[in-house]
């Protein structure tokens, strides 16, 4: 059995291959997954399982160089958009190093998502509770 957090083989497998840019996203229960990516559905029910466990755990697995939010979650959820930020600075002073974030309007975040590898879908019930991470390096 493995000695990290993370369990889920699916998101495992993914985060293994990831290089240098690529990207993955976190997305809410309604956020609309292109057929051509592909898809971790983790959601079971309302709020469960929530974004910020998920992104929590890839974050411990995963370096991320770049953030990605549609920029409408900063007025409609601004709570938890204040979550997300204390969670990427927790990360930047644990890890020493400086991660950007990138606001975009929410129907080009939705296009964006063409270019991740995977989506992994929670059970959030938040409005745009999404965030699409792009992969640094650890050296």
């Amino acid at each position: 059995m493995r000695k990290g957090i993370l369990l889920n083989s699916e998101i495992l497998y993914i985060l293994s291959k990831l290089g240098h840019k690529d990207q993955i996203a976190i997305g809410d229960a309604g956020l609309p997954i292109p057929l051509e990516v592909q898809r971790i559905d983790l959601a079971v029910a309302k709020n469960l399982p929530g974004f910020m466990p998920v992104f929590q755990t890839v974050l411990a697995e995963e370096v991320i160089e770049m953030v990605i939010l549609a920029e409408e979650i900063i007025e409609n959820s601004p709570s938890f958009y204040e979550e997300i930020l204390k969670e990427i600075s927790r990360i930047e002073v644990q890890s020493d190093i400086k991660i950007q974030v990138n606001y975009i309007p929410h129907k080009l975040f939705k296009e964006k998502l063409a270019d991740c590898k995977a989506v992994i879908r929670t059970g959030e019930f938040t409005p745009y509770a999404n965030i699409i991470l792009v992969s640094g390096v650890s050296f």
